[in-house]
Protein backbone atom coordinates (compact mmCIF):
# COMPACT_ATOMS: atom_id res chain seq x y z
CA UNK A 1 0.00 0.00 0.00
CA UNK A 2 1.08 3.57 -0.63
CA UNK A 3 2.44 5.86 2.03
CA UNK A 4 -0.04 8.51 3.19
CA UNK A 5 1.54 11.96 2.71
CA UNK A 6 0.27 15.44 3.51
CA UNK A 7 1.93 18.86 3.55
CA UNK A 8 1.03 22.28 4.89
CA UNK A 9 2.65 25.70 5.25
CA UNK A 10 2.92 27.13 8.77
CA UNK A 11 3.66 30.74 9.62
CA UNK A 12 6.26 29.84 12.26
CA UNK A 13 10.01 29.27 12.17
CA UNK A 14 11.17 25.65 11.63
CA UNK A 15 12.71 25.52 15.11
CA UNK A 16 9.35 26.35 16.70
CA UNK A 17 7.46 23.83 14.55
CA UNK A 18 9.97 21.06 15.27
CA UNK A 19 10.00 21.69 19.00
CA UNK A 20 6.20 21.58 19.16
CA UNK A 21 5.86 18.43 17.05
CA UNK A 22 8.49 16.53 19.04
CA UNK A 23 6.90 17.35 22.42
CA UNK A 24 4.68 14.31 23.11
CA UNK A 25 2.51 16.35 25.46
CA UNK A 26 1.26 18.34 22.48
CA UNK A 27 0.16 15.31 20.41
CA UNK A 28 -3.47 15.29 21.66
CA UNK A 29 -3.71 19.01 20.80
CA UNK A 30 -3.11 18.48 17.09
CA UNK A 31 -3.71 14.78 16.40
CA UNK A 32 -7.41 13.94 16.42
CA UNK A 33 -7.01 10.26 17.29
CA UNK A 34 -4.51 10.85 20.12
CA UNK A 35 -6.13 10.55 23.54
CA UNK A 36 -2.87 10.93 25.46
CA UNK A 37 0.89 10.80 24.94
CA UNK A 38 3.92 10.81 27.22
CA UNK A 39 7.67 10.39 26.94
CA UNK A 40 8.82 7.17 28.57
CA UNK A 41 12.46 8.21 28.91
CA UNK A 42 14.22 10.71 31.14
CA UNK A 43 16.25 13.45 29.53
CA UNK A 44 16.10 15.04 26.10
CA UNK A 45 14.42 13.43 23.11
CA UNK A 46 16.73 11.68 20.66
CA UNK A 47 17.13 8.54 18.59
CA UNK A 48 15.90 5.60 20.65
CA UNK A 49 13.57 7.71 22.82
CA UNK A 50 10.17 6.15 23.37
CA UNK A 51 6.70 7.67 23.57
CA UNK A 52 3.54 5.95 24.79
CA UNK A 53 0.56 7.11 22.72
CA UNK A 54 -3.03 6.10 23.36
CA UNK A 55 -5.23 6.49 20.26
CA UNK A 56 -8.76 5.96 19.08
CA UNK A 57 -8.51 3.39 16.28
CA UNK A 58 -11.99 2.95 14.91
CA UNK A 59 -14.10 2.27 17.99
CA UNK A 60 -11.19 1.00 20.06
CA UNK A 61 -8.79 2.87 22.32
CA UNK A 62 -5.33 1.41 21.81
CA UNK A 63 -2.08 2.19 23.63
CA UNK A 64 1.06 1.91 21.54
CA UNK A 65 4.74 2.61 21.97
CA UNK A 66 6.59 4.68 19.37
CA UNK A 67 10.38 4.87 19.13
CA UNK A 68 12.25 7.83 17.64
CA UNK A 69 14.26 6.51 14.67
CA UNK A 70 15.37 9.82 13.18
CA UNK A 71 16.09 13.05 15.02
CA UNK A 72 17.55 15.94 13.03
CA UNK A 73 16.27 19.23 14.51
CA UNK A 74 14.81 21.34 13.03
CA UNK A 75 14.73 19.44 9.72
CA UNK A 76 13.30 15.93 10.07
CA UNK A 77 12.13 13.24 12.44
CA UNK A 78 11.09 9.62 12.25
CA UNK A 79 9.19 7.32 14.56
CA UNK A 80 8.08 3.71 14.39
CA UNK A 81 5.64 1.64 16.37
CA UNK A 82 7.32 -1.11 18.37
CA UNK A 83 4.31 -2.92 19.84
CA UNK A 84 0.61 -3.51 19.35
CA UNK A 85 -1.37 -4.81 16.39
CA UNK A 86 -0.99 -1.60 14.36
CA UNK A 87 2.52 -0.17 14.01
CA UNK A 88 3.02 3.13 12.27
CA UNK A 89 6.14 4.35 10.56
CA UNK A 90 6.15 8.15 10.51
CA UNK A 91 8.55 10.49 8.76
CA UNK A 92 8.26 14.26 9.05
CA UNK A 93 10.13 17.11 7.42
CA UNK A 94 10.18 20.82 8.18
CA UNK A 95 11.53 22.94 5.34
CA UNK A 96 12.18 26.66 5.86
CA UNK A 97 11.00 29.28 3.38
CA UNK A 98 10.38 33.02 3.35
CA UNK A 99 13.93 33.54 4.67
CA UNK A 100 13.35 31.06 7.49
CA UNK A 101 10.27 32.80 8.88
CA UNK A 102 7.83 30.13 7.66
CA UNK A 103 7.85 26.34 7.43
CA UNK A 104 6.66 23.76 4.93
CA UNK A 105 5.71 20.65 6.93
CA UNK A 106 5.36 17.23 5.29
CA UNK A 107 4.30 14.11 7.17
CA UNK A 108 4.44 10.59 5.69
CA UNK A 109 2.75 7.66 7.44
CA UNK A 110 2.74 3.97 6.63
CA UNK A 111 1.48 1.01 8.66
CA UNK A 112 2.33 -2.56 9.45
CA UNK A 113 -0.33 -4.87 10.85
CA UNK A 114 0.37 -7.70 13.31
CA UNK A 115 -2.29 -10.22 14.33
CA UNK A 116 -5.68 -8.51 14.18
CA UNK A 117 -3.84 -5.43 12.88
CA UNK A 118 -3.53 -7.16 9.49
CA UNK A 119 -7.30 -6.68 9.18
CA UNK A 120 -7.48 -3.31 10.96
CA UNK A 121 -4.85 -1.58 8.80
CA UNK A 122 -6.64 -1.76 5.42
CA UNK A 123 -10.23 -1.67 6.72
CA UNK A 124 -10.02 0.87 9.55
CA UNK A 125 -6.62 2.50 10.05
CA UNK A 126 -5.72 3.64 6.52
CA UNK A 127 -9.17 5.14 5.78
CA UNK A 128 -9.17 6.88 9.18
CA UNK A 129 -5.68 8.32 8.68
CA UNK A 130 -6.38 9.44 5.09
CA UNK A 131 -9.22 11.59 6.48
CA UNK A 132 -7.45 12.59 9.69
CA UNK A 133 -3.96 13.59 8.49
CA UNK A 134 -5.03 16.72 6.55
CA UNK A 135 -7.15 17.78 9.53
CA UNK A 136 -4.23 17.10 11.90
CA UNK A 137 -1.93 19.28 9.83
CA UNK A 138 -4.53 22.06 9.83
CA UNK A 139 -4.78 21.75 13.64
CA UNK A 140 -0.98 21.90 13.86
CA UNK A 141 -0.97 25.06 11.76
CA UNK A 142 -3.79 26.63 13.79
CA UNK A 143 -2.13 25.80 17.14
CA UNK A 144 1.26 27.14 16.09
CA UNK A 145 -0.03 30.28 14.42
CA UNK A 146 -2.34 31.21 17.28
CA UNK A 147 -0.14 30.50 20.30
CA UNK A 148 3.03 31.95 21.73
CA UNK A 149 4.67 28.57 22.49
Amino acid sequence: MAIIRESIDVDRRPEEVYQYVMDAGHMPEWQLSAVSAEHLDEGPVGIGSKVRVTRHVGRRVMPMTMEVTEYDPPHSWGMRGVDGPVRAQVHGEVEPFDEGRRSHVTIDIDFEGHGMGKVLVPLVVRPQVRKELPRNEQLLKDRLEHTDE
